[in-house]
């Protein structure tokens, strides 16, 4: 890579995540010397493990006038990018780069080798074809601005200077990651408006039928545990409320940013513990005794009293062998494993979050009314763009952020 001095960059941008990286590049084809600084000591941190390890690159929406009301009230800001780089442009980059995508359900697209960190190497290597200098393990500790200009920024004792800046550096979602918000305090810090952050706590919408018969029965304790396009992402454990919707309590309430953040890389279903603090051979002796002291009645009748209140008709609607009206005695073996499977994993599909058109996942940011759309420059300074999940845009599950990402950069990177 091309070595320059600290002060001798066309544009620096501060954050090498995915709209950082591609900002980076762009600006690098076009001949600018340009200067990546990113505080984690690897670019790309939460791209690598998106969608799984898959990454949802986009979604498949070639019109832009059908994509954009995905994106709610920025529908009309981001006509003008989405113009110049939308998702068109993004198979095609990928594609020129070797990386075609494919489509999936729900017009999910994804690299054709489904691996998540293939995407981060064809942007690496965007930019190092392009001569980019990357400072990683560099975190940016202050940036210095007046009079409508950025002047530098800080890194420890070091300090950087550009004609341009692009602020890159993600939002807060995934803070092992590196994305802790820091871009949202310097904005505030240059006058600029910026829509705080706020954790939100909201309840999830289920589609399947047995979930809202349920409505006003509560589990305590369950476990829950979330998958991400089939892969296992996180357990919680604690009270759960059925509703009309889906599924609320608090167990739920604080979870759902969590939620809210796999919502928007992929497919999300869920497993409900209703035992969570039996393990199956013990669950299984205990159906064994309960079944002997109740044989000659049928399995609808008894099996109220071993269910969790008010379970027992919605696990049995489960059961895809065994018919509810069977005598006790005539159960097979296979029959009392089905059900106590079902009862330590009943299986539940998620739609979206309660609330905000359902699985909005973005929150906070900086207010588009201070952007020009055209290049993503901010309007009141003249050298200084702002990219991705910086940007106080709303945007639903299945590949929309990532777009966000890919058109905000290029753009920027395309005018810096």
């Amino acid at each position: 890579m091309n070595t320059h001095l600290k002060n001798d960059y066309d544009v620096i941008v501060v954050g090498g995540g995915a709209s950082g990286m591609i900002a980076a590049g762009r600006a690098a084809e076009r001949g600018k010397r340009v200067l990546v600084l990113e505080k984690n000591k690897a670019l790309g941190e939460k791209l690598k493990i998106s969608g799984g390890g898959r990454c949802n690159v986009t979604n498949a929406e070639e019109n832009t006038r059908v994509m954009l009301p995905s994106y709610g009230s920025a529908e009309k800001f981001l006509y003008s990018p989405f113009t110049k780089f939308g998702v068109k442009e993004t198979f095609e980059f990928f594609a020129s780069h070797g990386l075609p995508l494919v489509i999936e359900a729900h017009k999910r697209a994804f690299p054709k080798t489904q691996k998540a960190f293939d995407v981060f190497l064809v942007l690496e290597k965007y930019m190092n074809d392009g001569g980019v200098d990357v400072k990683a393990g560099s975190a940016v500790t202050k940036i210095i601005g007046s009079n409508g200009q950025i002047e530098k920024v800080v890194v420890g004792k070091t300090e950087y200077t550009a004609e341009s800046y692009i602020f890159a550096t993600g939002g807060v979602s995934h803070p092992e990651t590196g994305s802790t918000g820091d871009g949202f305090g310097w904005l505030k810090n240059l006058g600029l408006d910026v829509q705080d952050p706020t954790p939100t706590l909201v309840p999830i919408a289920v589609n399947d039928k047995w979930v809202k018969k349920l409505t006003g029965i509560s589990l305590d304790p369950a476990r829950v545990t979330f998958f991400l396009d089939g892969m296992r992402s996180f357990v919680v454990k604690g009270r759960i409320l059925f509703t009309h919707f889906g599924l609320s309590g608090p167990t739920i309430l604080n979870a759902s940013s969590k939620i809210a953040d796999i919502l928007h890389e992929g497919e999300v279903t869920a497993l409900i513990d209703l035992f969570p603090n039996t393990d199956h051979g013990t669950l299984d002796k205990q159906l064994i005794e309960f079944f002997d002291a109740n044989k000659n009645k049928s399995l609808k009748t008894c099996f109220k009293a071993f269910a969790p209140d008010g379970m027992s008709e919605a696990i049995l609607s489960q059961l895809d062998t065994v018919d509810p009206l069977v005598k006790v005695h005539s159960l097979k073996k296979e029959d009392r494993k089905e059900l106590i499977q079902l009862m330590k994993s009943m299986p539940i599909n998620i739609d979206g979050l309660m609330g905000n058109d359902m699985a909005i996942v973005s929150d906070g940011g900086l207010m588009i009314s201070e952007v020009e759309s055209k290049t993503m420059k901010v309007k009141k300074y003249d050298n200084l763009y702002v990219t991705g999940d910086l940007l106080n845009i709303r945007r639903p599950s299945g590949g929309f952020s990532l777009q966000l990402c890919w058109t905000s950069g290029y753009v920027a990177g395309e005018n810096c």
